[in-house]
């Protein structure tokens, strides 16, 4: 007989282990990240957690995790004594901006919900609760981005109104040097993550990236940052780093191309438009990234 649920109980790795199988998600892969590696542990996810949150709480065993291939899921089991309902926390980190982020948390979660809720009856009377999500992604990649931002699904409307009746919120935040200090003063763990990731970068300026990975490795250790971490996973780390920064440098390199290539389809547009008098296109065109487009297709650009 199957234990009866309490409410608001939910089987949070089932239904995110499920989800990520309906959107074709590994839960691990080989193309680990250092930040994974060090936020899938439950008592520093505890501290990230506690940092976004202003909250205090210290059991590390309260935490449900699931590492997916590009974040951190996590629930916090319930409160038995005041029956609270879980929140959720999809935290995810990138090198790169990525405006799509609240069409993917919605795929996500919408299979997440059907996971939870599909032994309870959606036709009843009675209303079924749900946990509260919540997304935050922490970008650290070298392209500027402002300290934070909201990315919302309704940008992606085709034609948005003024009030969707569906929005869902993304909370991008920049962990470079130099932003959220707040954030990083509350969270140790991830400020020392940082320093890492701006040494890797430092030295692989002027040494072979495997090198630099190393380098910057043993200084974080002789210095205690992420030391205990490091000593633990040391060559998983070095491994993975120089897989992690590698990739970092092809996509920077194939965006700095992307940008070029764009860069002379628009001086070319520009020219041709100033050789028939269509000054009004080319004002246009420089206002109205969509008009812009049009063009640069009428030309076989």
């Amino acid at each position: 007989m199957a234990k009866k649920k309490r409410p608001g109980e939910y089987d949070l790795e089932r239904a995110s282990f499920e989800a990520s199988q309906v959107l074709g998600i590994p839960v691990r892969t080989y193309k680990d990240r250092i930040f994974r590696m060090i936020f899938k542990e439950k008592r520093e996810f505890l501290e990230l957690y506690n940092a976004m949150n202003n909250t205090s709480y210290d059991n590390p065993e309260d935490l449900v995790v699931t590492t997916l291939e590009n974040a951190i899921y996590m629930g916090m089991k319930n409160d038995v004594s005041f029956m609270l309902y879980d929140r959720l926390a999809l935290y995810e980190h990138q090198s790169s901006i990525n405006p799509n982020m609240p069409l993917r948390d919605l795929l996500y979660m919408s299979c997440v919900y059907s996971c939870l809720v599909r032994d309870e009856n959606l036709f009843g009377e009675k209303q079924i609760k749900i946990p509260e999500p919540k997304f935050v992604v922490f970008y650290n990649g070298t392209a500027e981005a402002p300290e934070k931002e909201i990315q919302c699904l309704s940008d992606s409307y085709i034609n948005p109104s003024e009030c969707p009746d569906m929005e869902l919120k993304v909370t991008v935040l920049n962990i470079n040097e130099g932003y959220n200090p707040d954030l990083m003063e509350k969270c140790r763990t991830l400020q020392e993550y940082m320093i890492l990731v701006s040494r890797i970068r430092h030295y692989s300026e002027t040494l072979p990236l495997a090198n630099a990975v190393e380098t910057a490795v043993n200084e974080c250790i002789r210095e205690d940052i992420l030391a205990v971490f490091l000593c633990k996973n040391r060559s998983e780390v070095i491994r993975v780093g120089i897989f992690e920064y590698d990739e970092e440098k092809h996509m920077q390199q194939i965006r700095e191309e992307g940008r070029e290539e764009s860069r002379d389809r628009i001086n070319s547009l520009i020219l041709k438009l100033a050789e028939l008098g269509r000054t009004d296109d080319i004002t246009q065109a420089a206002k109205d990234r969509s008009y812009q487009e049009k063009l640069l297709q009428e030309f076989g650009l």
